[in-house]
């Protein structure tokens, strides 16, 4: 039994009754905004002939000057949804918004949301071997079969990683194409790019069109961010891949012989939500079996986020939804992508650093990490002149966070220079001291940050440090004014322990929508990814960084989240009959909680133990999960009678029930009823209550005849009973339920968090458990 700390019941408490959509865009010199307009599908009026004339027709009956010049129906309609989601994307006034939603059939009017991208040894750290070996993960025929959706900046297409030797034909319910634009051509998709698109009107909607010669308007990827995902996601094996010599190996994505289909989203000014939800939908009509999306855009109700009813319907359709949980951490309630039917994924670290080293003036060494790899380098037998701008050790102010424009060329030209980390990215703060004559960095890390380290590809030699080395290295500084450091690079160092670490900027929990829905889901390596690059920029991304690399190594839970996209196209491979939500179990309950030492998963930011909201079921086993032994599935009724519990209206509850018609048949008797692998029990503000029951139901998926028993861990405040304690199964995908009864012994002022494991000799299927008081308002 662990506790976990309150802080974030406060924060919960105070923001609970406020949610709201975080990021909207700017409205256009005509004053109209884009709106996403969901439409009842069967409301169609006999007198249209197809949907798309119905809905234009709709539009237009709520514009209030229809003579203006830019009111026709192609320039007002920029989406029409008809897959995931049904309806348009339009431009209106917020007076013409308001009317729309009074008009027969309008299910619901979103605003324009804006979305950022949360920005190869990671194969064997898992426990993928190579494709051409004999163990378990060996590919059959079948990977071949999945493709994987990738929403992103694009795709590099001329990558290694995206060789397509040996592969056959795509699948032949594929229905994908390959768009073209500059830069890209209908030869660039292949046997492993099977598909690629753009989309960008709500984009120019809000921006205006695309500038043509600084980006491409063409699914080609200048930033990079999507070429990275996609290779981490199925990437070929390429051998001697490395960045400036660092982390040299054989790179390859989880599923190597899966394909990719890219959907470009994302532009210079950001990732839109009519865009995005304009390829959800085109993603689900082509034929993808899961989609990788490494964006966020803040956590709106159930009924008002887009994305996640674009996901519920992809989810009707079979097709597996991973997310990232956002770079937001170590702040609790920081999560994106909470819906239950989405994969939500953190990062954690993994066993391989890139070492570097400070050594101070008075000979004593501290180990830091850096990707550094140029002519400047700073001689080892030498002491150089150091400084830190700011005015104290611990905490940050202008000067020490190396803004651009804040250093004095007198007092660091010559000198290595100390900068916190906060507000202007790692690189740039090296770009700012090397503008400002500086021959290095030390760049130290912040409370928020605490020991854990990240790796850049610097423009100049510098070396990051956790908190408490930063803060050491500083008192020196501000202590003796002839303070003096040297700077060393050691390169690739495998077997880091512990690992893997819970990353600090990872986003953390509760899951302040659905307290009863555990959020993340589960960690995957998410710091110091290598996986390929675009050809048009540098490492560094930097508009002065002019080297090319066809490797990149970044970190983010953008790329923990492709890691576990690759894992679900491996899974569906081997298991087609397998839904997303036992996909979803299988990687859940086979998660480990414990690192390379064989201690709990640690908080990088703490040092602390990480509990289920910072790292979710645990970090994922595919191995393990290839075999699972039982799983919690659930239906998309399922999903839509947890939703009947939510406290939304009939209107609000029609949007995710535009393809079956679904009704509330009140199944639950709470949301904790969910067939969630993950449990998650929440009492009341009222002390009346002190004990409360929920049902789950397991699916055999291991040998027919199967007897599991089960264990729980010990409760500080609770006793807890298991109804039956024994399962025992007679052929395979029987299904079997059971009950858990929590009954309160002292009400515990923070939540307390533990486990259920069913066992079988072979088989281990963890469910976390966490039990919350509510205080009283």
């Amino acid at each position: 039994m662990a506790v976990i700390p309150v802080r974030w019941l406060f924060l919960f408490l105070s923001i609970y009754l406020s949610i709201n959509l975080v990021f909207s865009t700017s409205t256009t010199p005509s004053n109209k905004k884009t709106y996403i307009v969901q439409m009842d599908k069967s409301a169609m009026p006999k007198t249209f002939t197809d949907h798309v004339q119905w809905y234009s027709a709709t539009i237009q009956s709520v514009v209030l000057n229809p003579n203006e010049q830019d009111d026709s129906q192609e320039d007002r309609i920029i989406y029409s949804y008809q897959t995931a989601f049904h309806g348009v994307a339009a431009r209106l006034s917020e007076e013409e918004a308001e009317r729309l939603e009074e008009r027969n059939g309008v299910m619901a009017v979103f605003p324009e949301t804006i979305y950022k991208l949360h920005t190869t040894r990671s194969p064997v750290f898992l426990g993928l071997e190579r494709a051409d070996s004999t163990s378990v993960w060996s590919e059959q025929v079948t990977v071949h079969d999945v493709v994987v959706g990738v929403l992103d900046t694009g795709i590099w297409p001329e990558s290694q990683s995206f060789n397509d030797t040996g592969m056959g034909p795509p699948p032949t319910h594929w229905k994908g194409t390959c768009e073209t634009g500059r830069g890209f051509t209908k030869n660039h998709c292949t046997r492993k790019i099977v598909g690629a698109r753009m989309f960008y009107r709500g984009y120019e909607a809000a921006s205006g069109r695309i500038n043509e010669q600084e980006e491409y308007k063409s699914p080609r990827d200048q930033d990079g961010h999507g070429t990275h995902t996609a290779a981490t996601v199925a990437g070929t094996l390429v051998h001697g891949a490395n960045l400036l010599g660092y982390a040299y190996g054989t790179a390859r994505g989880m599923a190597p012989r899966a394909r990719i289909a890219a959907y470009k989203v994302c532009w210079i000014g950001g990732c839109f939500s009519s865009d995005i939800l304009s390829a959800v939908d085109r993603a689900v009509a082509d034929g993808v079996n899961v989609l990788s999306i490494s964006l966020g855009g803040g956590v709106s109700s159930y009924h008002r986020d887009s994305l996640s009813i674009a996901a519920f319907g992809a989810m009707e359709r079979g097709v597996f939804v991973s997310c990232s949980a956002g770079n937001g951490g170590p702040d609790p309630v920081s999560l994106t992508n909470v819906s239950p039917w989405i994969t939500t994924i953190g990062a954690s670290t993994m066993d391989r650093d890139f070492v570097a080293t400070v050594k101070l003036g008075t000979s004593k060494t501290m180990t830091g990490v850096s990707l550094y790899k140029g002519r400047r380098n700073l001689l080892a037998a030498k002491q150089y002149p150091l400084v830190y701008t700011g005015s104290n050790s611990s905490n940050p102010d202008p000067s020490s966070l190396c803004l651009e424009g804040t250093l004095d060329r007198r007092i660091v030209a010559g000198k290595i220079v100390i900068c916190d980390r906060g507000i202007n990215p790692r690189v740039q703060k090296g770009q700012v001291v090397k503008d400002a004559g500086g021959v290095g960095m030390i760049l130290s890390n912040t409370a928020a940050n605490g020991e854990e380290l990240v790796a850049d590809s610097h423009l100049i030699p510098a070396v990051a440090v956790g908190e408490s080395k930063g803060r050491e290295i500083k008192q020196y500084a501000l202590s003796n004014p002839k303070a003096t450091a040297t700077l060393a690079f050691l390169g690739t160092k495998l077997g880091i322990r512990p690992s893997p670490v819970v990353a600090a900027f990872s986003s953390r929990g509760p899951n302040f929508l659905s307290l009863e829905i555990l959020k993340p889901d589960v960690v995957a390596p998410g710091v110091n990814i290598l996986a390929a690059w675009t050809g048009d920029v540098g490492p560094s991304s930097l508009p002065t960084d002019k080297r090319r690399v066809k490797f990149n190594i970044l970190s983010g839970t953008s790329m923990s989240c492709p890691h576990v996209s690759g894992i679900a196209a491996l899974l569906k491979g081997r298991h087609p009959e397998w839904s997303p939500a036992a996909i979803k179990s299988a990687l859940m309950t086979t998660a480990y909680i414990h690192d390379n030492t064989h201690k709990p998963l640690v908080d990088a930011s703490s040092g602390a133990p990480s509990s289920p909201y910072d790292h979710g079921a645990g970090h994922i086993n595919p191995s393990r999960a290839l075999d699972p032994g039982l799983i919690y599935d659930i239906g998309p009724q399922d999903y839509f009678e947890f939703l009947c519990t939510q406290g939304l209206t009939t209107d609000q509850l029609t949007v995710f029930a535009k393809f079956s018609n679904r009704t509330c048949r009140h199944t639950f008797s709470n949301p904790g009823d969910l067939n969630y692998p993950a449990i998650s029990v929440v009492f009341p503000e009222a002390k009346n209550l002190s004990a409360m029951t929920i049902r789950r139901m397991v699916t055999n998926v291991g040998p027919p005849v199967s007897n599991y028993h089960v264990v729980v861990s010990p409760f500080k405040g609770v006793n807890i009973k298991v109804e039956p304690a024994k399962l025992k199964f007679t052929s395979k995908n029987q299904k079997l339920a059971y009950k858990v009864t929590f009954t309160t012994k002292s009400w515990q002022t923070a939540p307390q968090a533990g486990h259920l494991v069913w066992k079988d000799g072979v088989h281990r299927v963890r469910s976390p458990i966490v039990i919350t008081w509510l205080p009283p308002i």
